[in-house]
């Protein structure tokens, strides 16, 4: 017991930092825990396994990029107002709802439906829920 409190020893506020690398240790309380009660060894095994567990790492932030290095990357991506074109072939009004061309792009409307999905999950329902549910969506034109 910690303390003379049952539990988890949670730790200070502010919790402790942890260090870098190889030196980090976890600052949420969780320790390597004992389970008792299990066949012979059990308890052992699993201590091994939660201390052979590496912990998760910290999320690296991305380097960031000093001006010069930020400006050359938009200057070689961005075309000049007044460059020759890049696409000699493709009229001006592609992309437009009028004029030669291609049209706009238009989202294709999905046709699938509640119906359709479950009828594609009912090879792998082995406890009838899914075929409940289609006969439901089915009767109710879903």
């Amino acid at each position: 017991m910690a303390n003379g409190h049952g539990g988890s020893r949670v730790p200070s506020n502010p919790a402790p930092v942890s260090g870098p690398g190889a030196l980090s240790k976890r600052t949420d309380g969780q320790g390597v825990k004992y389970m008792s009660g299990g066949q012979y060894g059990e308890g052992q095994e699993m201590v091994e396994l939660q201390s052979s567990a590496p912990m998760s790492k910290a999320p690296t932030a991305p380097r960031a990029r000093s001006g010069g290095e930020a400006q050359a990357s938009l200057t070689q991506q961005v075309t000049p107002l007044f460059a020759p074109t890049e696409r000699p072939d493709e009229p001006i009004t592609a992309g437009a709802p009028f004029g030669p061309g291609p049209g706009p792009a238009q989202r294709q409307r999905s046709e699938r439906s509640l119906t359709t999905t479950l009828e594609k999950m009912l090879p792998y329902d082995s406890t009838g829920q899914i075929a409940r549910l289609y006969r439901v969506a089915a009767s109710r034109g879903w």
